[in-house]
């Protein structure tokens, strides 16, 4: 893959988190004026509060609320769900017809085609994922037989977009200690793709640029103070105020 190449696949992922993941981030933020979003834990919600800004006014509360919410499963779901879509316009070039195949390339590190499905992050497969994934790669490897092609488990893998090695889940380890299928995620996979070392943290620092165009507290301080003002979290306010 040449410089040209590299920086095409840089641009379109930085159009693909511009115009998918932050407006359904913005969307699922924006939903959190109302109090039925949450499924808050009694036992917790005032204790974080303080534990957050050291009382449990109804702001306070809001900001318990609110904040792992947009920081952490909010914009994690979002990435994951779009990863679909960051297959067709960011990896579209190295798109796969084969089924449970996201993308085929040829492996910059040992050379050989590499048939991918691809994952968002470490944690994102369950037991249920590694039936399906190793029913699809025994499938691929029983038809590349039939029609005398060399395909190998080592030619079969999952791709993780980001994440260390040392991060991956067990389901993801099972799939290469049990069914000897390999996982690479972050700098090893996207090395291989490219061939270039470094692309993975060029990869973050284009995403990065987005980050700076994405100032989102002026809206969401107007949406802490709407959920604060919820007749839910002004009795908890109250009722924690009383004892």
């Amino acid at each position: 893959m040449d410089e040209q190449q590299k920086g095409r696949i840089l641009e379109l992922a930085k159009d693909w988190f511009r115009n998918s993941v932050v407006p359904n981030h913005i969307k699922n933020t924006n939903k959190l004026v109302d109090f039925k979003q949450f499924k808050s834990n009694p036992f917790l919600t005032s204790y974080l509060a303080n534990f957050l800004t050291g009382n449990s006014d109804p702001e306070s509360l809001a900001k318990a609320l609110i904040y792992p919410r947009i920081l952490g499963t909010s914009i994690t779901t979002s990435f994951g769900t779009h990863i679909q879509r960051f297959t067709n316009d960011v990896l579209s070039s190295f798109g796969s017809t084969t089924s449970g195949i996201d993308i085929e390339f040829i492996d910059q590190i040992d050379g050989h085609k590499k048939y991918c499905q691809l994952k968002s992050g470490p944690e994102t497969i369950n037991k249920d994922d590694v039936e399906t994934i190793v029913r699809h790669f025994d499938s691929v490897i029983h038809l590349g037989r039939t029609n005398n092609l060399r395909i190998t488990h080592t030619d079969m893998i999952v791709g993780v977009i980001y994440g260390d090695q040392s991060d991956l889940n067990a389901h993801y380890k099972r799939l290469t200690k049990e069914f000897h299928y390999p996982v690479y995620s972050g700098q090893n996979f996207w090395h291989r793709l490219t061939g270039d070392p470094e692309f993975y943290l060029d990869l973050g620092r284009i995403l990065g640029e987005v980050a700076i165009e994405s100032d989102f507290s002026a809206e969401l301080e107007k949406i802490i103070q709407t959920l604060a003002e919820t007749p839910e979290i002004v009795a908890i306010s109250e009722k924690t105020t009383q004892a």
